[in-house]
């Protein structure tokens, strides 16, 4: 048995269902579990290991429900700077066409240590193209050494432009070779146990790069072994407008036809959702992973927050890939999602309230949990994982806001956090990482890089 004491904390915010904060507070762990949280004076005196936190503001880890780490080594590509979606998508399609096996194992490795450095203890990922012999494995491989949870998604794209889709033929697989890697990396590395460090999702990459075959048979396979379903949905007007022309449906109503609605099914974006599509997605219990820088560097559009919100739509954050966002903060993010949300409102803003510093958090941190089905992360409670990260408040970026450090981790500007543990374990102790060289890791990306894109 293993023992873990977090003592001192200036506010330990828990994030349970009463938003509990607690001054000069800390956690008890046992095995990668919480059994205690509470005040300092109330925890044991001893454990395996202690950790001071005075002067630190403690949250649950934040949580990503969206991300494609190949794109690391694709950001500010010239060319695809400045157009929207599927403009975007051909211009790095025969790039992303060039992948290694290694590519994808440094990528990952290095899109999870951004992650882990801005506060990230869990992260889903989309990987939705395989070249050049490339698999999820060279994800999970890549990703063990950093120390993340990781929720691995088996993407896949089955049209390419031969036949009518938009990506090359080159980046596109046959469908009966999708079903059988998809069941098969279910088998070999899915744990459905409390506490898992990886679990796998199947996740066709969008309408317009599959057939409606794939999506069915693909629903099927997952609630067959119990899986979660994940797909790109509603990210862009020329996406809405594809599905009405080629479906003469919206684009929930597809994913209903589809059999892709339910509480095992989370959509990334969701931008272009109407008010009946969010009622009905609330009913199903469908969930969204919101994005909004990516949303923003594309010009895709703001999606509806503050009304799935408000219709008990599950929805968590995701940074989306680094192609499309460019970086990987988490925190970033969840700064971002608040502000944006405030723009959408300006219109109405005598007659409305704003999203909330913590509101954004909790999106970030109980949000994203749900949309993962995860029960055990995204509060500090006895039983959960221990799962938290810990921000200094000394520094320069906080100076002047210590008056709510917990809303101030989203109001100031991002900053990496000091310390971040999963599962009782550190992965990011006095603001290094513990797994990682990174110096190292930066240097092999960058070449890899650089001869990606040439």
């Amino acid at each position: 048995m293993s023992t873990l004491l977090v003592r001192h904390a200036q506010v330990l915010a828990t994030m349970d269902d009463d938003g509990t904060e607690i001054p000069d507070g800390g956690l008890f762990v046992v095995d990668g579990f919480i059994e205690q949280v509470g005040p300092t004076a109330d925890l044991p005196d001893t454990a395996d290991e202690v950790v001071d936190l005075s002067g630190h503001v403690v949250l649950p880890g934040l949580i990503n429900t969206h991300h494609h780490f190949y794109q690391t080594l694709t950001r500010a590509v010239p060319g695809a700077q400045n157009v929207g979606l599927f403009d975007w998508l051909r211009t790095l399609y025969p790039i992303w066409a060039r992948l290694t096996p290694q590519d994808v194992q440094i990528s990952t490795q290095l899109a999870l240590s951004e992650l882990a450095l801005s506060g990230c203890t869990t992260s889903s990922d989309h990987q939705y193209l395989f070249p050049n012999g490339s698999s999820l494995d060279d994800q999970i491989a890549g990703a063990a050494a950093v120390g993340l949870r990781f929720h691995a998604a088996r993407g896949s794209m089955s049209l390419g432009e031969s036949n009518g889709g938009l990506p090359p033929d080159s980046v596109v697989e046959d469908e009966n070779t999708i079903l059988s890697d998809t069941q098969r990396v279910i088998e070999a590395f899915n744990d459905p146990a409390s506490g898992a460090m990886t679990r796998i999702v199947v996740a066709p990459c969008s309408p317009f790069s599959v057939t409606p075959e794939i999506m069915r048979e693909s629903a099927a396979l997952a609630r067959e072994y119990g899986v979660h379903l994940h797909t790109h949905v509603a990210e862009t007007l020329d996406e809405e407008q594809f599905c009405i022309e080629t479906f003469g449906r919206r684009p929930v109503e597809l994913m209903e036809d589809l059999g892709w609605v339910g509480n095992d099914v989370w959509y990334a974006h969701g931008v272009y959702i109407n008010d009946p599509e969010i009622s009905r997605m609330a009913d199903s219990g469908t969930g969204v992973a919101h994005c909004p820088s990516s949303n923003m560097r594309l010009a895709s559009g703001i999606a509806p927050v503050r009304r799935y919100l408000a219709s008990g739509v599950r929805l968590g954050l995701g940074v989306d890939g680094s192609a499309s966002n460019d970086g990987s903060h988490l925190i970033g993010e969840a700064r971002q999602a608040m502000l944006l949300a405030r723009l959408d409102a300006a219109p109405s803003i005598e007659g409305g309230r704003l999203l909330t510093g913590r509101e954004a958090l909790r999106l970030a941190t109980r949000g994203s949990a749900a949309v993962l089905g995860r029960d055990d992360i995204g509060s500090l409670e006895p039983n959960k994982c221990a799962d938290f990260i810990a921000v200094s408040l000394d520094g320069l970026g906080y100076a002047g806001a210590l008056h709510d450090p917990v809303a101030a981790v989203v109001f100031a500007a991002p900053t990496h956090v000091d310390h971040n543990y999963v599962h009782g374990r550190a992965v990011v102790s006095d603001g290094e990482l513990v797994g990682v060289e990174l110096p190292i890791l930066v240097e092999r990306h960058n070449a890899a890089a650089a001869r990606l894109v040439g």
